[in-house]
């Protein structure tokens, strides 16, 4: 495994969160560089991806590198049978990084163990998106000024949302308080209540999405309820549309609160709160250009503040 991938976002410790963000900063003020130049990065998605597929692939184009893959497994030889060992091994014969999303929970961490490829998981079923949670804090950074002491509510999926996972994960060097806001089959999962337990993170967990807990955000997350993770059809049409945020709801709320999506999004935000000067979620999506650009440098071993590849390579 190349010790400069990225699987989890735990393989990254504080010092290396902050300097991602700083790095990504930096790339908000100048998008277009040509520090790729001669690399070749493999874009594989096995799942589908708007946003996070055209934004890593938008960051390398910008820094001056090269993609290659697909969007669509079925036209490629996984669906001749091909394992994913082989489809990874074969790859990393062409490029100098992979950026991987798999349906399947623990597919990026099995690829970066058979290649000594950086790998960066662009997310994994419903366990971990890692590139999104640094768009997710520079974007709470930005809003906020500051990553600690805040608090943050997450609402709707959050038994399958890899994204309120990893931002969790991430928050924790920073004091958080959380409200966890899900129906009882969408519950934060025991593994992560027991993460804050054991890392002293203060939450509530509720099912009602209620004006005191909207009042008192710095932060309000969204997720969508994800059809694609249910194997009951039945279940998902009944708690699919248990939270929507409308625009009146955020008529006492705080004057810095901020509202975030990792999108796409279907019914939990209404169309009026996107005029609301609370709503991020589309500045955010912009974010990520920023967040990929740091990883894809950090992981082929290129720092953008001294424009010159680092001893990694």
């Amino acid at each position: 495994m190349n010790k400069y991938s990225l699987v989890s976002i735990a393989d990254l410790n504080k010092d290396e969160l902050l300097a991602l963000l700083e790095r990504a900063r930096y790339f908000e003020e100048h998008p277009n560089q040509k520090i790729l130049d001669g690399k070749v990065v493999a874009t594989l998605f096995f799942e589908p991806s708007t946003r996070t597929r055209l934004s890593f692939e938008t960051a390398v184009n910008r820094l001056g590198g090269r993609v290659i893959g697909f969007y669509d497994a079925s036209t490629t030889s996984s669906s001749k049978g091909e394992t994913l060992h082989d489809t990874i091994k074969m790859v990393s014969n062409y490029v100098d990084l992979i950026v991987m999303r798999h349906y399947l929970e623990g597919a990026a961490r099995w690829a970066s163990e058979v290649t000594d490829i950086p790998v960066v998981n662009a997310g994994d079923g419903a366990n971990q998106h890692p590139s999104q949670t640094m768009l997710d804090l520079y974007s709470i950074y930005k809003t906020q000024g500051r990553l600690n002491d805040l608090t943050i509510t997450m609402v709707g999926d959050l038994k399958y949302g890899r994204t309120v996972h990893s931002l969790l994960m991430a928050m924790s060097y920073f004091n958080p308080t959380f409200n966890f806001v899900a129906c009882k089959e969408l519950q934060m999962p025991e593994e992560y209540l027991k993460f804050c337990d054991e890392h002293g993170i203060k939450y509530t967990i509720t099912t009602d999405f209620s004006p005191e807990i909207i009042n008192a955000s710095d932060i309000i997350y969204m997720t969508r309820v994800q059809r694609e993770r249910f194997t009951d059809i039945m279940e998902y049409e009944r708690v699919k549309n248990l939270y929507t945020l409308r625009n009146d709801m955020l008529a006492n709320s705080r004057d810095n609160l901020r509202i975030l999506h990792p999108l796409p999004r279907v019914n939990e935000i209404a169309y009026d709160v996107d005029d609301n000067p609370k709503a991020y979620y589309f500045d955010q999506a912009r974010n990520g250009l920023y967040a990929r650009q740091a990883i894809i440098c950090r992981a082929l071993g290129i720092d953008p503040l001294n424009n010159k590849p680092s001893n990694a390579q």
